[in-house]
């Protein structure tokens, strides 16, 4: 009678700690939290929502005449939503530590799987930098390179943090970035490049790169970007014909451009009605991807174009505000990389469609068609929310010798001196 007494103690004890743990989980996931995390939070999941129906309407007749079934390319992107979804959720729930302790195996692989491109990769408009996954949907390393990057370098530089007065400290964080562009660049993905650049150099930059290093920088920029766009033919011609619109194009590389402005101006101010686009009608390549903005401001007209500009404002604003609440050094930098990333993401492809600035193969974050670009972004800002939860739980998280050490970048353009004996 006493085992039997012994092993129902037991079997409560335990009972009693899985539902403690069950407790510590349900209250770690559902929480209140900041209002910063549910403007976030809801701001994107709006942008996801929203996007999802643009491209089910965006993509609907080429999906039918390239499958058979105009609701394929949705039924994609709606699955690639839901992993991305996923992704945020798990990796909001996981802590800041954590996540900074494996930013170096992270940047291990998507470098290894970058550089995997020029092995297995296939062509896609001339750039080879998508992977094939057994015929179903084509990865592109570089999206999850952009936030591999940005995690390894923001761990590296809070690392270095007495060493900011030393140039080889930023020389190893330049060099860290400018391998993974490169390896990019040789993709022929100008688009993405351009993005991880503005990123990347506003990353160090924002850290407290120094003046006269990141003036150094500058200058080798301004002998590497000539020479990588004279690279390609199709690249300068594309440039070409963006700067003289009104010269004769044999080539037709302001086809996609041009329609794209016919499609904004057919919009006028209330647009045609969702739906009832003319030139998705194959008049628009990769109308779904790249210029989908053209198809919601002609559906949609003046004022869901604004819309939608506006949701990106709310987007940059949040994020600006939970890097504002940040104390910790490596948590700052990722907050503000991320933004950089995703709000002048989204300004350069509003700018293309505009025509403001040459076709470049970048998608409009969160809207745009695109499995990778989706559920990189997500998890980015799964990352970011992560952040803002510990801000949350613990307001005083971080040291005031992290916050001296996010000084401005004129107090480090001129280095340390040291005293001589």
């Amino acid at each position: 009678m006493s085992k039997r007494v012994k092993k129902s103690v037991d079997a409560q004890a335990l009972s009693s700690q899985g539902a403690q743990q069950i407790q510590v989980w349900f209250d770690r996931i559902f929480r209140a939290q900041s209002v910063e995390f549910y403007r976030l939070l809801g701001v994107t999941l709006f942008l996801v929502a929203f996007g999802v129906v643009m491209v089910l309407s965006a993509s609907s007749i080429d999906s039918l005449v390239a499958n058979s079934n105009s609701l394929w390319v949705f039924l994609k992107q709606f699955g690639f939503a839901i992993i991305g979804l996923l992704s945020l959720s798990i990796v909001s729930l996981l802590p800041v530590n954590f996540i900074r302790s494996k930013a170096k195996a992270f940047f291990a692989i998507t470098m290894v799987v970058q550089l995997a491109v020029f092995f297995i990769g296939k062509d896609i408009n001339g750039n080879r930098n998508w992977i094939d996954v057994f015929g179903l949907f084509s990865l592109q390393p570089s999206e999850f390179l952009k936030i591999a990057v940005i995690l390894h370098v923001a761990a590296y530089l809070a690392r270095q943090q007495n060493n900011f007065d030393e140039p080889r400290t930023w020389y190893q964080a330049v060099a860290m970035v400018g391998l993974a562009m490169v390896l990019v660049m040789i993709g022929r993905d100008l688009g993405t490049v351009v993005i991880m650049l503005i990123a990347f150099m506003g990353m160090l930059a924002l850290a407290g790169m120094p003046t006269l290093i990141m003036r150094n920088v500058g200058i080798a920029l301004l002998v590497l970007i000539p020479m990588a766009l004279m690279g390609s033919s199709s690249r300068m011609g594309r440039i070409t014909a963006w700067l003289n619109p009104s010269a004769p194009d044999p080539l037709d590389y302001n086809w996609q451009a041009e329609h794209g402005m016919w499609a904004i101006a057919a919009g006028r101010i209330f647009g045609a009605g969702l739906g009832e686009s003319k030139m998705k009608w194959s008049w628009i390549p990769e109308v779904e991807n790249d210029f989908i903005f053209a198809v919601i401001a002609e559906e949609l007209g003046l004022i869901g174009a604004l819309v939608v500009i506006a949701l990106f404002v709310v987007l940059a604003f949040s994020l600006l505000r939970i890097m504002q609440r940040t104390q910790d050094f490596f948590s700052r930098i990722v907050v503000v990389s991320v933004m950089l990333w995703l709000v002048f993401q989204a300004l350069v492809n509003i700018a293309v469609v505009l025509r403001l600035l040459p076709v470049l193969g970048v998608p409009l974050p969160l809207i745009s068609a695109g499995g990778s670009s989706l559920i990189s972004a997500l998890t980015a800002i799964g990352v970011v929310l992560a952040i803002e939860r510990e801000n949350h739980a613990n307001p005083n998280r971080g040291s005031s010798s992290s916050r001296s050490n996010l000084r401005s970048v004129a107090t480090r353009s001129v280095p340390t001196q040291r005293s001589k004996r």
